[in-house]
């Protein structure tokens, strides 16, 4: 099993601290398969299993009472120990309605230390964050990266895992998958994910009933990773394909898919103005697998928008924020602010052994007064343009 260092040391630095631990992604981007790794650590560390209470709240066999947050309050509450820590995990939590009164009740207690999981954003920005204001720290987990992804493999050939980590994608259950020769079952598989996420995250939970329209809104975006949109042009665009879809309906289903984690919005941002634009946004796909199995073989025509599709979410992993830079009339792929507040910045191409290629990405990084200026591509080579370093990106990957 692949230990997810990066999720895991956030969990160890939280542990015992008063605050709610909420752990949020796409469904099956492995969160519960995180808390389970966390629990035997506790367990490893001398926590006995009485003082662990964790409850999946997608298996209804797990709990004696109905979903009713009262129900499953005093439940807990019976099991709760006075004299040690109580370790609470709580597996999608947000099948329970009002569950934030539960979690609030449980989170007044002194000797509890709460664990959430979520697989849609809406619980946060409404139900959670408006009871549990400042008590939470929101923890985002992404399907593997590839660094993790190769960690599966004792001599990887990373050349061509890369190529089977555009092609099937991240999910844990793919990379399982792959490493056992079963590519031909990926593509079901991850079209069940999709469905699910449709149907759950994105119909249910916003009270939609036109799952036609959801779905070829998604397959709209899929289809343009990358390229800037607004809810008008993709309105328009649908219209022409005899596809009547209002602005505002358009609007509403992109939010629903947003908060779903199947697709991430990028801003646009003015380098030197030091501003963010309002008009246009570019979206990104949580998975590339996942855009293969929904759009089938088209999906493989454009590499390097899958490129920096990949090179977006591992931004993501790394930064506090990412955003599409503009400087004058050029175009920066992506404008990052670290943790420590530093700015860098990112082009991405496939190659750029072509002179012409070669320039016309360099000059949207050449005007910028800052030397945090990076061009990855799958070059071999890694070349400095006057502070501009050239990395291939399947090592800046695994950095």
């Amino acid at each position: 099993m692949i230990k997810r260092e990066t999720y895991m040391k956030k969990l160890r630095a939280l542990r015992d601290e008063h605050v709610i631990k909420v752990v949020t992604g796409v469904r099956r981007s492995g969160k519960s398969t995180v808390l389970e790794m966390f629990k035997d650590e506790l367990l490893a560390s001398k926590v006995s299993r009485n003082q662990i209470i964790f409850i999946n709240f997608e298996e209804p066999e797990a709990i004696e009472a109905e979903y009713e947050w009262r129900k499953v309050y005093d439940q807990i509450r019976s099991r709760l120990l006075s004299d040690k820590m109580n370790y609470i995990f709580l597996d999608e939590v947000q099948n329970v309605p009002e569950f934030e009164k539960m979690v609030d009740g449980l989170h007044a207690k002194k000797n509890t230390d709460i664990y959430l999981t979520g697989s849609n954003a809406r619980f946060l920005s409404s139900e959670l964050a408006t009871l549990l204001s400042g008590r939470y720290i929101e923890i985002k987990m992404l399907p593997f990266s590839f660094k993790e992804y190769v960690s599966a493999y004792n001599d990887p050939d990373t050349t061509q895992l890369f190529q089977d980590y555009m092609s099937y994608g991240s999910f844990p259950q793919i990379a399982s998958f792959v490493k056992n020769a079963k590519t031909d079952v990926t593509s079901d598989y991850l079209t069940g994910i999709f469905n699910t996420v449709m149907i759950k995250d994105v119909m249910t939970r916003r009270g939609m009933s036109n799952v036609r329209t959801a779905e070829n809104i998604m397959r709209f975006m899929l289809d343009n990773i990358g390229n800037f949109t607004s809810p008008k042009s993709i309105s328009d665009t649908m219209i022409s394909d005899n596809q009547a879809v209002s602005r505002p309906t358009v609007v509403n289903y992109l939010s629903a898919l947003t908060e779903s984690f199947l697709l991430y919005p990028a801003s646009r941002y003015d380098i030197k103005g030091k501003k963010l634009l309002q008009n246009l946004e570019k979206y990104y796909a949580v998975d590339t697998g996942l855009r293969r199995a929904v759009l089938g073989a088209k999906a493989e025509v454009d590499t390097g928008r899958i490129l920096e599709n990949i090179v977006y979410l591992e931004l993501l992993r790394r930064e506090n924020v990412v955003r599409i830079g503009r400087t004058g009339e050029k175009e920066v792929d992506f404008v990052t602010t670290g943790k420590d507040g530093a700015t860098s910045y990112y082009q991405t191409a496939l190659s750029v052994r072509d002179e012409t290629t070669l320039e016309r990405e360099l000059a949207s990084l050449r005007g910028i007064d800052d030397n945090a200026k990076y061009l990855l591509t799958l070059d071999p080579e890694e070349r400095n343009f006057d502070g501009i370093r050239q990395i291939n990106a399947i090592k800046w990957l695994l950095e």
